[in-house]
């Protein structure tokens, strides 16, 4: 129970830089650089998700891969995921800004909110387990 508590709270905090990471990469690919806002959502998300990673393995569920199989599997797993995360993320920025004309960058800001909570669960049953005791 202490350990998932711990992995709670690491999540939310480096959740918070990758949210962080995700928005600001959002806000200068939109804003200064005018790009189209579904063109800033990708290149915001390829940069937290790369961030995402290893603050996820190191910090928030200590994965250890002690081949470099495991480590291929766990990282195909983990950007496989954050890819239907990707279109989750994507849809609902389409649905905020096209949909209902809400500024992009507070789309982005209820966008992460649902990728937050998807990505936790992804990451923790699915993606981030503890390969040293596999056979």
């Amino acid at each position: 129970m202490k350990k998932d508590l711990y992995r709670i709270m690491m999540y939310l905090i480096m959740g918070g830089f990758t949210t962080l990471v995700n928005i600001v990469v959002y806000w200068v690919s939109s804003v200064p650089f005018k790009s189209d806002y579904r063109l800033a959502t990708t290149y915001a998300w390829i940069a937290a998700v790369l961030f995402a990673y290893v603050t996820n393995k190191r910090f928030v569920f200590e994965s250890h891969t002690p081949t470099l199989k495991d480590r291929l599997i766990e990282m195909g797993s983990f950007f496989g995921f954050r890819l239907l995360s990707f279109f989750m993320d994507l849809g609902v920025m389409i649905a905020l800004v096209s949909g209902f004309g809400m500024n992009g960058t507070w789309a982005k800001v209820w966008s992460n909110v649902v990728v937050l909570v998807a990505n936790y669960v992804f990451s923790k049953w699915f993606i981030f387990k503890n390969r040293e005791q596999t056979p």
